[in-house]
């Protein structure tokens, strides 16, 4: 984005400065430097979760400073960071998670729209102001162990959800402002790599996120959730996960708006962003309720399953608007936009009348993709209403064409090129 023009959100609110402020900052910035193998923690194979969480409390009792990962790997499990207390991992260092669950304890923690006792994540921060994660080296969750045991239960429980089978996120930052990820590897999350909830003004900067698809599959590895957030930018970001990339999420049940651990998510920006397989760019949903002012824009994208996925549960009042995904090009392996019922585990918990939910003023501008459906949208009047999208200078090579725009009131349509194979 150019510091030089105005720009606006979807409704018309302006772009903040905030938002053209990707400096990184360097280890000088994030204060006096505590090097991990000064104070007992070697990269020897054994874990250190106390030694490191030891050091963390001290940075913490001293003023502040940054807990510096040096060449090597490290193991350790949960660790909880404190306010003044940064990380940065050197290149060729390695913050690698126990794959033994007994290292992250039970705790209250968000999962899945709900507030709850779950596990924490390997890096934990909650009400901080600045906290800063960066370095160009590693956080490995060391999933592999963790993966394995979900698809065992899962052969024995085809129902089995993330609930049954725990596991740790890899990163959660929680009821917190002004923070910022950057040029990390975060990679093998043994559940979701980047959790963010009730937060404002968080960046992530130059990522690399990853979790496999084969040969073991990273279940529900999500790159990026924002979950009741504000401001927050995501800006070139390299993700291929085996599951969503960016996910807004919020909360989910059948009163889940009247709840207040719950929120929406606004003014949220995706840009200058590469994709490897994943299962979609972005996705409003499942655990949502309101998602309005996000900007989508100037992707590149190789063989993700679908480009924009709108998630829409009978089970819980949903409202995605003012949504622009613009300037995208390359490969689609199914749906170029999908807008569908999403019954996955719902429970209308004794509510008689169907919740309504509304998507309504999205636009779709400026792409050049190939796809296997380009509009997988359908109609359900019982559960919600679809308005207001715009489709603008599009070049789509389909397999199929998918369903009549008609299914959506005052769609328009301007220079629309979908050939069919």
């Amino acid at each position: 984005m150019s510091q030089m023009q105005k720009e606006y959100f979807p409704d018309g609110t302006l772009v903040g400065e905030w938002f053209y402020q990707i400096k990184t900052p360097s280890l000088k910035e994030l204060g006096k430097p505590y090097v991990i193998t000064d104070y007992g923690v070697k990269p020897d194979g054994k874990v250190y979760t106390k030694a490191m969480q030891d050091l963390i409390d001290r940075i913490f009792a001293d003023g502040g400073g940054v807990l510096v990962v040096p060449s090597g790997t490290f193991y350790t499990g949960a660790l909880f960071f404190k306010q003044g207390v940064n990380l940065y991992v050197e290149e060729n260092g390695t913050l690698k998670g126990s794959d033994d669950i007994s290292d992250y304890p039970v705790c209250d923690t968000r999962i899945e729209g709900e507030s709850c006792k779950y596990y924490p994540a390997l890096i934990n921060a909650d009400g901080v102001d600045g906290f800063t994660m960066c370095g160009k080296g590693v956080i490995d969750g060391n999933g592999e162990r963790f993966w394995k045991a979900f698809w065992k239960r899962r052969e024995w429980n085809p129902d089995c959800t993330n609930k049954d089978e725990q596991r740790p996120r890899l990163v959660f930052i929680s009821n917190s402002k002004n923070c910022v990820v950057a040029d990390l590897k975060l990679q093998n999350s043994p559940f979701w790599t980047n959790h963010i909830y009730k937060c404002n003004r968080v960046k992530f900067l130059n990522c690399h996120i990853f979790a496999p698809k084969s040969p073991v599959p990273a279940p529900s590895s999500d790159a990026i959730d924002i979950d009741a957030c504000t401001d927050v930018l995501v800006k070139n970001c390299y993700m291929e996960v085996n599951d969503d990339s960016v996910v807004l999420k919020g909360g989910k049940g059948p009163w889940a708006d009247e709840s207040p651990e719950n929120g929406a998510n606004e003014r949220i920006i995706v840009e200058d962003c590469r994709y490897g397989f994943c299962h979609s760019g972005l996705t409003c949903g499942s655990e949502s309720i309101l998602n309005r002012n996000v900007i989508v824009r100037r992707l590149t994208v190789d063989g993700i399953a679908q480009l924009i996925h709108f998630k829409l549960r009978p089970d819980t009042p949903q409202r995605y608007e003012y949504i622009s995904v613009e300037g995208v090009t390359g490969k689609i392996l199914h749906s170029f936009i999908n807008v569908n019922p999403w019954t996955q585990f719902f429970d209308l918990k004794g509510r008689t009348d169907k919740p309504i939910s509304i998507v309504e003023n999205i636009t779709i501008k400026d792409c050049q993709c190939s796809c296997g459906t380009f509009f997988n949208v359908s109609k359900d009047v019982k559960q919600y209403e679809l308005k207001n999208f715009a489709l603008q200078n599009l070049q789509i090579e389909a397999t199929v064409f998918g369903n009549d725009f008609a299914v959506v009131d005052g769609i328009k349509t301007e220079k629309v090129n979908v050939k069919t194979l």
